[in-house]
Parts: C-alpha cells; sequence; structure tokens
C-alpha cells in the first residue's frame, strides 16, 4: 500500500511533507507509511486517499 501512496503521490506531484498537510497529518507518519514501516489507521487513510482525489480501494487493492 505505501508503494501505491507514493506512486499517486508522486504523480500529483506532491512532496510528503505536502500530502501530509492536505491529509492532516505529519510528514514523518507519511514517510513510515509509505516505507512499509507503519499501516496507516483507517481514519489516516481515508484522509490520505481524500487528500489523492482517489478511492481508498485504489490504495489497498491490486489492480
Amino acid at each position: 500500500m505505501g508503494d501505491r501512496i507514493r506512486t499517486v503521490r508522486l504523480d500529483r506531484d506532491l512532496t510528503q511533507e505536502r500530502l501530509a498537510e492536505l491529509a492532516g497529518l505529519d510528514r514523518q507518519s507519511v514517510n513510515r507509511i509509505e516505507v512499509g514501516v507503519a499501516s496507516p489507521r483507517l481514519d489516516s487513510l481515508l484522509r490520505i486517499a481524500d487528500a489523492l482525489d482517489v478511492s481508498v480501494a485504489a490504495l489497498v487493492v491490486d489492480v
């Protein structure tokens, strides 16, 4: 999931810091999620998806 979040973030030309701002998280949390050290809580995942303008399914389901 972290790889998908990173890919979408980069496709939207966002830094980790900007994604964190848009999602109401700190940059360290976004980094830990992207590298797979931490899994986001459901509310954080919803906010990340919203900030990236994608569905949660687009971030968690293999296509």
